[in-house]
């Protein structure tokens, strides 16, 4: 495919873990999406593009509860990261999902808040 881009497992512990488009796996993205913090993740990426942690449009929810949110949506594909320093900046894989998923970026999209609860 022309345009996508492909990760590669990580060794080192400090580099986080990415699947590669051709190993996404619906039930494991839906799976990820099926939690409505998660779910509003998604959409504010899907909506604005990148984001740090601090930035997102989500429930009073502790650090470390959005850091576990942040790692099951990024372990199942949906996000990417990009590190710069200590800041962490996550990004929705729309082309990659879209390319593996036809239709499921537009379904985040139109997702209102009266079906995420």
């Amino acid at each position: 495919m022309k345009g996508t881009v492909e990760y590669a497992n990580v060794i080192d512990m400090r580099t986080p873990t990415i699947p590669m488009a051709s190993e996404l796996k619906l039930t494991t993205v839906c799976n990820a999406l099926g939690d409505p913090i998660r779910m509003k993740i998604a959409h504010c990426l899907a909506s604005s593009g990148e984001k740090n942690c601090s930035a997102f449009e989500v429930d009073h929810i502790s650090k470390s509860t959005l850091s576990h949110h942040i790692k099951i949506l990024r372990e199942a594909g949906v996000i990417q990261p990009r590190i710069e320093g200590k800041q962490h900046f996550y990004s929705l894989r729309k082309e990659e999902l879209n390319a593996r998923f036809p239709g499921l970026v537009d379904m985040i999209l139109n997702t209102t808040e009266e079906y995420v609860h």
